[in-house]
């Protein structure tokens, strides 16, 4: 974040109107109940889409419900992240009957589940997550089309600190360009939460099904169960707030002064904040944290601005790419000079190729990138550096690009708990396809795309350090201690904790690739 940006306001700020946009008229004499379809955002404060459905409810003098609809695994969703978003919406429906909200699950995608239900209700609008991944954009499209003619449908982007469309009205080609941007409306965007009110009219309308919790989530994580679920990241929103600011091992208040030295160094896990999980199920708001983080710029001024260029600038650019470009994950939304190279280096004599099925295993001959591969298997979450080391030898080490940015997308979105997200999804495309970089030395198979070796890791961290750090994780994982799982798909999941195949230190299988 640069020196220049204005200190947010303290005091709470009203609804800011350009946070909304209509995609649906309604009734011009709206009576029926609002209901908030939540999905990117599940979360009970510090939530504009709440905020702002509670605002249309108290005009229109109607009550407010809130309702999830559960999709059959969506974008391919394992245990892993299906279990840890039902047990946080299990302890969110508790905080929202709290605030005299009642809570709706749903079975089914939200075209076909929402319809219905709101012409059962009688509801007058609709307030829903902004997204901007495809699938989502798609049921909107298909709801504007299939919900009854009075139901207005309203989107709000309580995800980002500047709505997408406000910080940018095109596709932006990286962060210098941004950047500015969004540093210019921070003094009107990072603002301080005003208060949810509580509802204006009580909840009378139809009672919301009991949810047998365990057997639902039972059933999810048997079916998907391929990927087990983790143990070192509690869901939901107090666990979020304690990885923020808890007493213990908080993030702002035992290791911020870390981040900005520390962050980059694989060995040093610690020095991250891990509030990408909760960030990406919409678990906690990127804005309490960037406001709570503000607070101490005054004692850790350089691991303040570092934490808000990613959790702000970096973000919320790549939702700005995945908005505007619809080929967010294919070579067809990579940048004409980076097309080109690649295609002009397809050919290029690869030294090692290896499959999917190689990949996933981490059988390959490189024990730093086998590591990597198996923090983000066991664990859950690969350290950020890693993440570019590790798809970029996957772009040398597969037939093509499209072979490679296929695989590494599928490896991330089955095993990161924060997988299947725009960040992801960019993260995947800057290594491979040089989105968000610029040209660099041309060399084979990579082209100018940005390049990356084991020789310069090891100058750059402990290499022995994080393969042992992980060799670590592997042994403490004898079993996940969540899995439910059975059969076939128990023995799927056998070869992740068998023992390594690979030997865990920098042996001469990587000294080759040091030139």
């Amino acid at each position: 974040m640069a020196p220049a940006v204005v200190a947010p306001a303290a005091t709470p700020a009203p609804f800011h109107p350009d946070r909304v946009r209509v995609l649906k008229p309604g009734s011009p004499c709206p009576s029926g109940p609002v209901v908030y379809w939540m999905f990117r955002d599940q979360r009970s404060a510090n939530n504009w889409a709440l905020i702002h459905a509670a605002a249309l409810a108290a005009r229109s003098h109607a009550p407010l419900a809130v309702a999830f609809c559960l999709s059959h695994r969506f974008l391919g969703a394992h245990a892993r992240q299906l279990g840890f978003m039902l047990r946080g919406l299990r302890l969110l429906r508790g905080r929202l009957a709290a605030l005299g909200l009642p809570f709706f699950l749903l079975r089914g995608d939200a075209p076909d589940a929402l319809p219905g239900f709101l012409s059962r209700l009688g509801a007058s609008a609709l307030v829903a997550d902004f997204s901007p991944l495809r699938p989502v954009r798609a049921w909107k499209d298909a709801l504007c089309e299939r919900l009854p003619a009075a139901v207005a449908l309203h989107e709000v982007d309580a995800h980002n600190v500047v709505p997408v469309w406000v910080a940018s009205g095109k596709l932006e080609y990286g962060a210098k360009t941004i950047r500015p941007k969004i540093h210019r409306l921070l003094t009107e965007y990072l603002v301080e939460f005003p208060q949810l009110p509580p509802p204006a009219v009580p909840w009378t309308g139809e009672a919301p099904p009991e949810i047998d919790w365990d057997e639902l989530i039972g059933e999810v994580v048997r079916e998907a169960g391929e990927v087990p679920e983790i143990g070192w990241c509690e869901p939901g929103e107090e666990a979020a707030m304690e990885a923020l600011m808890g007493r213990k091992d908080g993030f702002l208040t035992k290791t911020l002064k870390l981040y900005d030295s520390d962050r980059n160094d694989p060995v040093k896990p610690r020095a991250l904040s891990g509030l990408s999980p909760y960030l990406h199920f919409g678990q906690i708001s990127a804005q309490r944290c960037a406001l709570e983080a503000w607070k101490l710029r005054k004692s850790c001024r350089q691991s303040v601005d570092a934490f808000l260029e990613e959790l702000i600038v970096r973000r919320e650019l790549a939702d700005n790419f995945c908005y505007y470009q619809p080929h967010y994950d294919s070579l067809q939304g990579a940048w004409g000079w980076a097309r080109k190279t690649l295609m002009d280096h397809a050919a290029d004599k690869r030294e090692h190729i290896y499959t999917k099925e190689q990949l996933e295993k981490a059988e390959t001959a490189d024990p730093l990138w086998n590591a990597s591969q198996r923090e983000m298997v066991y664990h859950g979450k690969m350290h950020g550096f890693m993440r570019m080391y590790w798809a970029k030898k996957i772009l040398e080490w597969t037939n093509g690009p499209e072979e490679a940015l296929s695989i590494a997308i599928y490896l991330n979105d089955k095993y990161e708990l924060d997988g299947r997200d725009p960040s992801g999804y960019v993260g995947c495309m800057w290594s491979i396809c040089g989105v968000h970089d610029q040209g660099w030395k041309e060399r084979p198979v990579f082209g100018k795309i940005r390049y990356m070796n084991y020789a310069g890791c090891k100058r750059k961290f402990n290499v022995d350090g994080y393969i042992a750090y992980v060799n670590k994780l592997v042994v403490s994982t004898r079993a996940p201690p969540r899995t439910i799982a059975a059969g076939n798909r128990q023995q799927q999941f056998d070869f992740l904790l068998s023992p390594l195949s690979q030997p865990l230190s920098a042996s001469a299988t990587c000294r080759q690739q040091q030139a």
